[in-house]
């Protein structure tokens, strides 16, 4: 049961996070995520000691987010395990190739930037893409299992490589403002995961 300051310092990790979806998170100042939690900065300072401790507990509730709702789309018992990562990657090409910054995905708005700025954020985010990786391998083993997906497949090296083409193409389209690189990405994974 969340208590009242685990409500008051989600509100402000969600305030902050749709501006520093779309400005990044050096390209946002303390006063605009108090401005946009509705804080005073006495506030701000109860829950997080400084900016970087703010990004940090960003980071992890982003990834404990995306991982709660990865375990929802790849759960054994809702299909064949090959549709149940094609149901991923196909929502990962619209959330990508759409409008909204705040469905962007954090790793591939952020990863360069804090991989630079602060190592507690940036080890954060590579936990979470290691437990991403580990959940799809999971999920292509289960493949593997059920018969949908070939058993030549090796289940972290297809993972670790269909992750990694996928935030190159999402890097790709946003740079290019073209959803072609996700287009071909599905296409790989297609290919990737045909069935035997």
């Amino acid at each position: 049961m969340r208590t009242s300051y685990d409500t008051t310092k989600r509100h402000i990790l969600d305030a902050g996070q749709k501006i520093i979806a779309v400005k990044g998170f050096s390209g946002v100042g303390l006063s605009e995520i108090l401005s946009a939690a509705a804080i005073p900065k006495g506030s701000f300072y109860h829950y997080f000691g400084s900016k970087e401790q703010y990004g940090r507990a960003l980071m992890e509730q982003y990834v404990e987010d995306y991982l709660q709702a990865l375990n929802q789309v790849l759960q054994a018992g809702a299909g064949p395990a090959r549709e149940r990562l094609l149901r991923y990657w196909s929502n990962w090409r619209e959330t990508q190739a759409g409008g909204e910054a705040m469905d962007k995905c954090l790793v591939v708005k952020l990863s360069a930037e804090v991989a630079d700025l602060s190592d507690d954020m940036r080890l954060v985010l590579c936990a979470g893409t290691q437990q991403v990786m580990a959940r799809i391998a999971d999920c292509i083993a289960e493949g593997i299992a059920d018969g949908s997906l070939q058993v030549g497949l090796e289940p972290q090296k297809t993972a670790q490589m269909l992750y990694q083409l996928w935030l190159g193409a999402s890097l790709l389209a946003k740079l290019q403002r073209d959803r072609g690189p996700l287009e071909n990405a599905m296409e790989i994974s297609l290919s990737v995961l045909a069935p035997p």
